[in-house]
C-alpha cells in the first residue's frame, strides 16, 4: 500500500504537471491478478482496485493500518466496473454483476474477490474510511440505486446520478458512494462545480474509450488546475478543491466521500462565472 500526503492549496499553486499527477492522480488502480491500494492522509481514506483472474484475491491488512484485518476499524465500499464476479465477506457470498455495489461493515473478516470469467474479469473499485460502528454488510443492484436526473442537453451536462451508500440508502458511518453516467452527447460532469470542507471526495473515471480522455478540473475556485485522466484512473479531491470534468467522449465516474457530514447536497457552490 502506497501513501499519499495531500498538498495544501498554497503548495498546489506552484506544482507543475508531473507534480500534480503524482500527488492527486491514482493511475494504476486496476492491475490484472492483483489488489492495489493507496492510503491517503486526508480523512484516512484507502482507495484501490482488485482484478481477480483465475484465482480469488484476498484482502489482507497492511502495516499502514496497524490492524489485525482490513475492516477491524474500517468500512469498505465496492463497485464492480468490470465483468461478473463474486465477493466473499464474513462467510457469505455476493454475486456481483457490472455496476453492482457492496457495502462491507466494520468487523467483517475474510474478504475475497473472484471473477466468473478470467478473460472478462470483474474489476472491483474499493474505497474505505474509518468506522466508529458496525453497520451490516449490504448489497445493492443498479436497479435498487436512487436515480436522480440532473443537467440539460443545452448545457452539455445531462446526466443521471445513482446513489448507493447514503442517508436514504445503504447505511454507513461516514462513507457516501454512487456513480454518475452522462447522457449521449454530453461531456460535463458536476457543472457548475462545488467544494465541501466537511468531507473529501475521490472520483474514479470508467467506461471511457482507450483513446479518450477526461479533463478533470481541480484546485481552489479562483486558482484552478487540471489533470488529463484516462479510463480506470482516480482523482483525489481535498475538501478545498473543486472537482468537475469534461470528456472527449462518453464516460461514467464513481464518486465517494468521507468526512464529517453524510448529507449528499452539503456543498459550497462555485458558479462557473466565478472560476479562474
Amino acid at each position: 500500500m502506497k501513501t499519499l500526503l495531500m498538498p495544501d492549496p498554497v503548495r498546489t499553486q506552484r506544482m507543475n504537471t508531473d507534480e500534480l499527477r503524482q500527488n492527486f492522480l491514482l493511475e494504476d488502480i486496476f492491475s490484472p491478478g492483483k489488489i492495489a491500494l493507496a492510503y491517503l492522509d486526508v480523512d484516512r481514506t484507502v482507495v484501490g482496485g482488485a482484478v481477480p483472474q483465475a484465482e480469488p484475491l484476498s484482502l489482507g491488512t497492511d502495516d499502514a493500518l496497524r490492524s489485525a484485518y482490513f475492516t477491524e476499524r474500517r468500512e469498505l465500499g465496492v463497485l464492480n466496473v468490470g465483468g461478473r464476479g463474486t465477493i466473499s465477506a464474513g462467510g457469505k457470498s455476493y454475486d456481483m454483476e457490472n455496476l453492482d455495489c457492496l457495502y462491507i461493515g466494520k468487523g467483517t473478516r475474510d474478504i475475497s474477490f473472484s471473477s466468473a470469467d478470467a478473460h472478462a474479469p470483474a474489476k472491483y473499485y474499493l474505497i474505505s474510511y474509518p468506522a466508529h460502528a458496525a453497520h451490516p454488510t449490504t448489497q445493492a443492484k443498479k436497479s435498487q440505486a436512487t436515480a436522480v436526473p440532473l443537467g440539460a442537453q443545452a448545457t452539455s451536462n445531462q446526466r443521471t446520478i445513482y446513489k448507493y451508500i447514503h442517508t436514504g440508502g445503504i447505511q454507513s458511518c461516514q462513507l457516501v458512494m454512487g456513480f454518475t453516467t452522462l447522457a449521449t452527447g454530453n461531456v460535463w460532469n458536476s457543472m457548475p462545480p462545488h467544494t465541501h470542507m466537511r468531507r473529501s471526495e475521490v472520483y474514479l473515471y470508467f467506461d471511457l474509450a482507450p483513446e479518450a480522455r477526461v479533463f478533470h478540473f481541480m484546485g481552489q475556485p479562483q486558482e484552478t488546475r487540471h489533470l488529463v485522466v484516462a479510463n480506470g484512473q482516480a482523482v483525489v479531491s481535498p475538501p478545498w478543491s473543486i472537482h468537475c470534468g469534461s470528456g472527449t467522449a462518453g464516460y461514467s465516474f464513481c464518486w465517494a466521500m468521507g468526512g464529517e457530514n453524510q448529507v449528499f447536497d452539503d456543498m459550497d457552490a462555485a458558479p462557473a462565472a466565478s472560476l479562474r
